[in-house]
């Protein structure tokens, strides 16, 4: 499968909690990381999205925002991935945010320049990853 999408996250669903029109879909990543996404009742049965069925999860970088002293905090975003700043790449108005995850996953984040002073975003800092749940895009392999 090849995709425009910087974040292509491979795994399991781990739950479905169907609601009147959506649904969540916790998908579990390799490194206990999980994802929750916000999809539609139509998705759910058209992709089969049930315990134990492989999918895969699709974000766009820019829909990526990322945070730093993250400890006290709350936030309504579903996902608040956890990880390491593991490299910067500038642009000449945003830059590309890479942040490993317990386990190996790299979260791929398009912020601007800007953010990455203020933030303090360089090798070895640590990064909060923030998706929101209607952010990702759920798909099965054939």
């Amino acid at each position: 499968m090849k995709v425009s999408a910087r974040n292509v996250f491979k795994g399991t669903v781990s739950q479905v909690q169907e609601g009147a029109v959506n649904a969540e879909v916790v998908l579990a990543l390799p490194g206990g990381v999980e994802l929750v996404a916000t999809v539609t009742l139509t998705s759910v049965q058209a992709l089969a999205l049930q315990p134990g069925a492989a999918a895969v999860a699709l974000v766009k970088a820019p829909w990526v925002m990322l945070m730093t002293d993250a400890d006290d905090i709350q936030l309504s975003a579903r996902n608040c991935l956890a990880g390491t700043v593991v490299s910067v790449t500038d642009g000449a108005v945003n830059a590309e945010v890479v942040v490993e995850l317990p386990g190996g996953a790299r979260v791929y984040s398009i912020v601007t320049r800007q953010a990455v002073e203020e933030l303090g975003l360089a090798p070895g800092v640590a990064a909060t990853a923030v998706i929101k749940a209607s952010h990702i895009i759920l798909g099965v392999p054939k």
